[in-house]
């Protein structure tokens, strides 16, 4: 996938946007070059696989799913800044069951569900990917946003808009997590704008089984280990012996 013309990133208050739409070498090529240089490491890699078409994303998942050291597939249904149908597919729940479905046929691993916010309501989505026997969801993708640089009098990336990351997402991504966990049985890994261990937290007590970062490592790589420590101090002072005590317990 060649990805966008530049400008493809661009800052905002709060946040970026970003328009990179997914650039990458293919499925065949992660398989040839990139597993057996990370392989070995002593950790576990979560591989994020794309498509165009229900043909491809099974395709993709088919090559990834013959790899003994990835322990789950993760796939993107709700990239905003690829024209290539991406949006589209997360934003029906009756196509994000088929696809769910098609792709646990052929995954020994773990299939997560990567849901979009640009939708009227997330619950259904995602009670369309738990009956398509996902075994988690991830949310929040990004939202589509745009930026004019009005001293060049057009707009800011060259795709028009792109995804919105960043602090300035949290609270609707919060909202979405809480509202999921109320909808649907399986895990939930929440996502967007989780930049200290506070917003790790909000996350968790909403819902959430599992979190992670993104944004927040532009301008702070070791933003990860400050997360994990925050959370461990926070499960101390508050008398928690495991995460999963902490999971949804605000209704």
């Amino acid at each position: 996938r060649e990805g966008n013309l530049y400008p493809r990133m661009a800052e905002t208050p709060s946040g970026m946007l970003n328009a990179v739409g997914l650039q990458n070498k293919g499925a065949q090529y992660f398989v040839d070059h990139i597993y057996p240089a990370i392989k070995d490491i002593d950790t576990h890699m979560i591989v994020n696989v794309s498509g165009s078409s229900v043909e491809t994303y099974v395709e993709c998942a088919e090559k990834i799913a013959e790899l003994d050291k990835i322990p789950a597939i993760e796939l993107n249904i709700s990239c905003p800044n690829v024209n290539a149908g991406f949006l589209a597919f997360g934003q029906d729940a009756h196509h994000v069951e088929e696809l769910t479905a098609q792709i646990k046929k052929i995954a020994k691993q773990p299939v997560i569900m990567k849901l979009t916010p640009n939708v009227t309501d997330i619950t259904e989505i995602a009670k369309g990917a738990q009956a398509g026997g996902a075994d988690a969801v991830s949310l929040i993708n990004t939202l589509t946003g745009m930026k004019i640089d009005i001293n060049r009098k057009t707009f800011a990336l060259a795709n028009k808009t792109g995804g919105v990351s960043g602090p300035i997402v949290k609270p609707i991504a919060v909202r979405m997590v809480y509202q999921v966990a109320q909808a649907v049985n399986i895990p939930i890994i929440g996502m967007g704008g989780i930049s200290c261990a506070e917003d790790a937290i909000e996350f968790i007590l909403a819902g959430a089984s599992a979190v992670s970062v993104g944004t927040a490592n532009f301008h702070n790589p070791a933003v990860t280990l400050e997360v994990i420590d925050g959370i461990e101090a926070y499960m101390k002072k508050n008398g928690f012996n495991s995460v999963k005590e902490m999971v949804g317990i605000v209704k």
